[in-house]
């Protein structure tokens, strides 16, 4: 279904009005108007429908490269230029509650909520064109800058702009609340606006990001979900993943202890060149326990994140979900999993070793301390709290898990784990990840497979893709 637009300036003659046009400020501020068009091409995925608030002469399109782009702007002359520059994009002279209701994948507010009369009402009016899969992009300008602002357009340097509201995060995050969305993440950019050689590139890639110094820059953005318009009350099917090499005493336990779930529960034992009869052992277990929904795949590949994806490619669930066969995290505590994610607490569950007390030798004392500075560190990346990025018990529905594969390539071929490759996805497209605290208990078969040096190293190496990827969006 498309927008219909009544626009008056749908036949006017293109001219525009002899003051200076948003194309002119562009120019003017080239090198901050790119920098900013680099954040947004990083949120906001080609192909997508986006709904654009103060679209301006509709530049953004032309960056964005939307499926579907329909722009909003109270300005006649800039939507004439816009209507003329991009026909193949859809644009409104007028205010939002005069549009036709329709669902957009994204809604970019620009500096909206520093010029609109009542924020609440806004984003209560959005409500009519979100899906519950819609993430609402809101760009503000920190506080801290509008003495730096003003005197901006006192000498002519910026766009002369009339800003009603000057509030904080923790006020904005009020209105969300009140309006019913949650935020997903927020992030802090560009220290300065202008191009100064090197030293642009060490304020806004590198300082910008810091601790304490981010609070300083210029931009605040938020990217938030509406909340109340999934609450999913069907069962789903569920695939229960369990990469297991060299897991023999554990196999029959992960089927006996693999709770139902939903309207029905597979469980997928991946397995390749065991040296203790696990492939010998995964047979008699599903010759054991007929009525069960049991498959066994070898593994052709190595490492358990190979493991992992060759078992989401034969999963038929609705939703996935990965168990390691040392059952140091306990089946029985997968239902927990399966409810927040059907009551959309979240989109991607992640569990939580370093909430309850664990086992004497469930984790070393080395391995709890390098859990805990990967959780801060991947937390500060990807832009969303983890306290345990490391744990295997990682659920999510299939429909994000494609679209997670759709867009791999942006990360490439990267993670030997299994983990990253489904954080970092999830992350890029914007999906609510939850903590789930989760038992953990002492290996009761086998020994840990982890080797330390190597493993550390590869996860540096990826907090090094995340950070490229992430903060200096390259």
């Amino acid at each position: 279904m498309k927008l219909e637009v009544n626009s008056v300036f749908s036949q006017r003659e293109f001219k525009m009005s002899q003051k200076k046009t948003f194309s002119y400020w562009i120019n003017k501020n080239k090198y901050y108007h790119n920098f900013l068009l680099s954040i947004y091409r990083f949120i906001v995925p080609q192909g997508a429908s986006v709904l654009h608030i103060n679209c301006k002469n509709g530049y953004f399109f032309d960056a964005l490269k939307p499926s579907l782009g329909f722009g909003v702007d109270a300005d006649p002359d800039e939507i004439a230029y816009a209507q003329k520059r991009y026909p193949e994009y859809q644009f409104y002279c007028g205010t939002l509650e005069d549009v036709s209701p329709q669902t957009f994948d994204y809604i970019i507010l620009s500096a909206v909520t520093l010029e609109v009369y009542d924020i609440q009402q806004l984003f209560e009016r959005l409500q009519k064109f979100c899906s519950p899969k819609t993430r609402i992009v809101v760009a503000t300008y920190s506080y801290l800058w509008e003495p730096i602002l003003w005197f901006a357009q006192k000498l002519g340097l910026r766009r002369p702009t009339v800003f009603k509201n000057w509030i904080s995060q923790k006020d904005l995050q009020t209105f969300f609340s009140l309006s019913d969305f949650e935020v997903v993440t927020t992030s802090s950019h560009i220290l300065l606006p202008m191009y100064i050689p090197l030293i642009s590139t060490l304020c806004n890639r590198f300082l910008a990001h810091l601790p304490l110094i981010r609070k300083l820059c210029l931009h605040d953005i938020a990217v938030v979900r509406p909340l109340h318009l999934e609450k999913k009350k069907k069962e789903y099917s569920v695939s229960v993943i369990v990469p297991c090499k060299n897991e023999k005493g554990n196999i029959e336990s992960a089927v006996a202890r693999c709770p139902h779930i939903g309207r029905g529960t597979e469980i997928i034992f991946i397995e390749g060149d065991s040296c203790d009869g696990t492939a010998q052992e995964i047979d008699r277990v599903i010759k054991q326990y007929p009525e069960k929904n049991i498959r066994f795949i070898c593994q052709d590949g190595k490492g358990k994140g190979d493991a992992v994806r060759k078992g989401f490619a034969h999963a038929k669930g609705d939703i996935f979900m990965i168990l390691d066969a040392d059952l140091t995290v306990p089946p029985e505590e997968l239902p927990k999993f399966y409810i927040a994610l059907i009551q959309n607490k979240g989109e991607f569950i992640n569990g939580s070793r370093l909430v309850y007390g664990m086992e004497s030798q469930a984790m070393r004392t080395l391995n709890l301390f390098v859990n805990y500075s990967f959780g801060l560190l991947f937390s500060w990346l990807l832009g969303q709290k983890l306290k345990d990025t490391l744990c295997g018990t990682k659920v999510l529905f299939r429909l994000d898990y494609q679209k997670i594969v759709d867009n791999r390539a942006y990360f490439g071929d990267f993670d030997p784990f299994g983990d990253f490759d489904l954080l970092f996805g999830a992350a890029k497209l914007n999906l609510k990840l939850v903590d789930m605290p989760v038992h953990y208990k002492n290996r009761a078969y086998g020994v840990s497979q982890i080797q330390y040096f190597k493993n550390g190293l590869i996860l540096l190496g990826m907090s090094c893709i995340a950070l490229k990827k992430f903060k200096w969006y390259k």
